[in-house]
């Protein structure tokens, strides 16, 4: 059984990330040079050209918060963030597209 097909959810997604990261130095270090190549070779994904992901390393010193887009949703966006959906869910999805 192909492993990348078992990872259905964004926690999942997330969390293999995560331990793939904390596990192997190599991964850790190209997951931080090349974010989303590492994801779509890691997870079996085909992630749009236009979408991007960045990977930041917390540190003793340093921490980082994300914040959710504040202005200028479209209809689609507003739909998303008032359903509590998630921006994995389309990369996961493919974002509606049928080739994935």
């Amino acid at each position: 059984m192909d492993t990348k097909t078992e990872t259905t959810t964004v926690s999942e997604m997330r969390e293999r990330l995560l331990a793939k990261a904390t596990g192997d130095e190599t991964f850790r270090a190209r997951l931080l040079s090349d974010p989303k190549a590492a994801v779509q070779d890691e997870l079996g994904l085909a992630i749009p050209a236009g979408f991007t992901i960045k990977v930041h390393e917390d540190a003793a010193d340093t921490s980082h918060l994300v914040l959710p887009p504040l202005a200028g949703l479209d209809e689609a966006e507003l739909a998303l963030a008032a359903g509590g959906a998630d921006i994995w869910d389309g990369v996961r999805t493919g974002w509606g597209q049928s080739n994935l």
